[in-house]
């Protein structure tokens, strides 16, 4: 099998088209990009999960202020437990 070349391209200067001068023409004009409101969105939950992602997955001072609730004979009453109760239920779906 035989490839001849590929047209007038000259191979010393590859990436310059036949016919293009090498000057740049100057317009005015700016250049300028407009979002979609769909771009928008998924550059800001982008950025929400970088920000999730660099957090801590320990949070020492909820952690903290947890033990003393619990250390506390005062904070743990009947109303508290029903609500940690509703909740477990609520999780399974029950």
């Amino acid at each position: 099998m035989t490839v001849n070349g590929i047209g007038s391209i000259d191979p010393i200067q590859p990436g310059k088209k036949p016919g293009q001068s090498g000057q740049v023409r100057q317009s005015g004009e700016t250049d300028s990009i407009s979002l979609s409101p769909e771009a928008r969105e998924q550059a800001e939950l982008y950025q929400v999960k970088e920000l999730i992602m660099a957090a801590p997955e320990v949070r020492a001072d909820r952690i903290e202020e947890m033990k003393k609730k619990i250390n506390d004979p005062s904070y743990i009453n009947e109303t508290i437990l029903k609500a940690t109760a509703d909740e477990i239920l609520d999780a399974w779906g029950i």
